[in-house]
């Protein structure tokens, strides 16, 4: 390398503000994207380990509650029909049912097993949507980002060859700044995906624990209600 081409290219800002303003429009809205993109996983991500560590402690909570030996009937009045966590509203879904199924005289209606299990399913499910909610997206920005981010690479890398055809000028001082504005658009897709990938399947595993320990709870309690039923 000359001199001159040396001298012009140690001149040339080669931070990531710079290469941004420097960027053609499209690679700036392929990078505004993939930050949007990172930001927003990371939202999610932290928002959801707040709420699985507050719902395995709920869990928790009410598990010691539900086994302290105390009556299911005052269990339910101390909790009421509307409570705040998952598994007090898949208790007490059931046990609305329960007493739904009593007639006036006492006696049980017939089917009052299978209508609580389908009430205590429904709640089940809807706990199971709001753990997994979120969730697609970090799967979306982990399996599109890095494709998102490659489109970019390829047009700047396309416009600084533009560029050097109508410069006439193959130098490096020339080339380097345009190949690199591109390539910080496939870095910033991989700074995007790779979180998310990660947490997706750490979440998604949280999750699925948590909607069994919800489904093992359902069952052992539709089996003290099935004693009472056969009783």
């Amino acid at each position: 390398m000359d001199q001159s081409s040396l001298a012009m290219a140690q001149e040339i800002d080669f931070s990531l503000l710079a290469l941004f303003v420097r960027a053609s429009f499209t690679v700036k809205l392929v990078m505004i994207i993939l930050v949007v993109a990172s930001f927003w996983s990371w939202a999610i991500i932290v928002r959801k380990f707040i709420a699985y560590r507050a719902a395995k402690s709920e869990a928790e909570a009410f598990d010691r509650a539900f086994w302290s030996g105390e009556p299911l009937d005052e269990l339910f009045d101390q909790i009421g029909t509307s409570p705040e966590g998952a598994s007090q509203k898949i208790f007490a879904a059931g046990m609305m049912e329960w007493r739904r199924s009593h007639r006036q005289d006492g006696a049980l209606i017939a089917g009052a097993q299978a209508r609580i299990e389908r009430s205590m399913d429904v709640a089940i499910l809807k706990a199971t949507e709001g753990l997994n909610y979120g969730l697609n997206f970090l799967a979306t920005v982990g399996s599109i980002s890095p494709f998102v981010g490659l489109f970019g690479t390829v047009w700047g890398i396309k416009v600084a060859f533009e560029e050097i055809a109508i410069s006439q000028n193959t130098s490096l001082a020339v080339v380097a700044p345009g190949i690199s504005e591109a390539l910080v658009a496939t870095a910033l897709g991989l700074l995007a995906a790779i979180p998310a990938v990660i947490f997706y399947n750490k979440l998604s595993s949280d999750a699925d624990r948590i909607a069994s320990n919800y489904e093992a709870f359902a069952d052992e309690f539709t089996t003290i209600l099935s004693r009472q039923l056969d009783g």
